[in-house]
């Protein structure tokens, strides 16, 4: 059985202060589902002082293990410092840095040869939506994204709409749980059923403690990867109740 999973990500956001959201949050954890905090880079050591049962993860990595990349982490520096996850090719790396399926396919590579679990983001733009073309778009990235050997154990896959990213709008349910039962098929027939089955979906964008509990509904979606609602226990544990709820 798939365990279910909050995941947060701050993006470029929170200083030391905000590690006490962090220690918040634990008091809503159980040991029935999974929390996951990705702080930026610089709190994770402060972060898994204070997480408790909540696992702490990067934002992003380097492909190469080391060199001369000025500014750029490697996945092995992020495990070094306490981190289990990394969060890659989320929609704003993908716009922001030009990062493409090849790019990020490296990095869960990387990722997993430090003995990270990658949680790799896909999602359509609003053009593509409009135009009738998101499965398409999701096919080609997961393809393109995910190397051999995904596990259940190693890999997470995040739906994130690029339309629907800190904006407040949110597909319906029948349009996530299109995109989601498409993601589980497609991994059931490049892995195997028994590993397609086991690799956990988390739907992101916009998901906040109103609409949480119709999202958790959704089928193959076991959890959300939150943005802005995961900066304060006030907002993201209503999020982490709801995920209870849901088992």
């Amino acid at each position: 059985m798939r365990r279910k999973l909050a995941a947060g990500n701050w993006k470029m956001n929170g200083t030391t202060a905000a590690l006490a959201e962090i220690k918040a949050m634990t008091e809503e954890v159980t040991g029935d589902i999974d929390v996951l905090i990705c702080p930026p880079s610089p709190l994770i050591t402060g972060a898994k002082s204070v997480s408790g049962d909540i696992a702490i993860g990067g934002q992003d990595c380097h492909a190469k293990p080391s060199g001369a990349h000025t500014g750029d982490i490697s996945a092995a520096m992020l495990a070094d410092v306490g981190a289990s996850h990394v969060i890659l090719g989320h929609s704003e790396r993908r716009a922001d840095h030009d990062e493409q399926d090849d790019d990020v396919r490296a990095k869960t590579i990387a990722a997993w040869e430090a003995d990270l679990i990658a949680v790799v983001c896909v999602g359509e733009t609003l053009a593509e939506r409009e135009a009738q073309n998101t499965l398409d778009i999701i096919g080609g990235q997961l393809a393109g994204s995910i190397p051999d050997g995904a596990t259940g154990l190693n890999l997470v896959v995040a739906y994130e709409p690029v339309w629907a990213i800190g904006t407040g709008k949110v597909p319906t349910t029948d349009q996530i749980g299109e995109v989601h039962d498409f993601i589980r098929a497609k991994l059931e027939r490049r892995f195997g059923a028994g590993v397609g089955r086991s690799v956990r979906l988390l739907y992101g964008g916009s998901v906040k403690a109103s609409n949480a509990d119709e999202i958790f509904a959704v089928s193959n979606v076991d959890g959300a990867l939150v943005g802005g609602a995961s900066l304060t226990a006030a907002d993201f544990n209503p999020i982490i109740k709801a995920l209870n709820a849901s088992l």
